[in-house]
């Protein structure tokens, strides 16, 4: 399978990317099959061949989570929510109900305890 990936290249510390066509069990920097644009991280340069990207996904390349992104910036595939992030914002909404939930039940309880020591200091009162 073909897969559009970032190949790295520049010096320690200092890294650019090229946007590369290559086999899927290829090595990250190994030869590519075609080179497809370019990506600066520190500066947000990107260069993308467009058409050449296009041909590509045609033949049914996949980009990576990384260059997917790339592309959504780019204007060259629309914008879609991952599965991943439907799943993440599920957990995430539960996540918040059970601590709802349970900082209602610690305060329902607090409130039972101080009803028990306002009605025990009355008691105390009228002895």
């Amino acid at each position: 399978m073909i897969k559009l990936r970032l190949k790295r290249f520049g010096k320690k510390r200092e890294a650019s990317f090229r946007l590369v066509a290559t086999n899927s069990t290829s090595r990250r920097d190994g030869r590519p099959l075609e080179e497809l644009g370019f990506y600066n991280p520190r500066t947000k340069e990107t260069r993308l061949n467009t058409e050449a990207i296009r041909a590509r996904l045609a033949q049914g390349a996949q980009p990576t989570d990384s260059v997917l992104t790339l592309l959504e910036r780019g204007g060259l595939i629309e914008k879609t929510v991952r599965a991943s992030v439907t799943v993440g914002q599920a957990k995430q909404a539960a996540a918040r109900e059970a601590a709802a939930k349970q900082a209602a039940k610690e305060a329902a309880e607090a409130a039972a305890k101080a009803a028990e020591e306002a009605a025990a200091a009355e008691a105390a009162a009228e002895a």
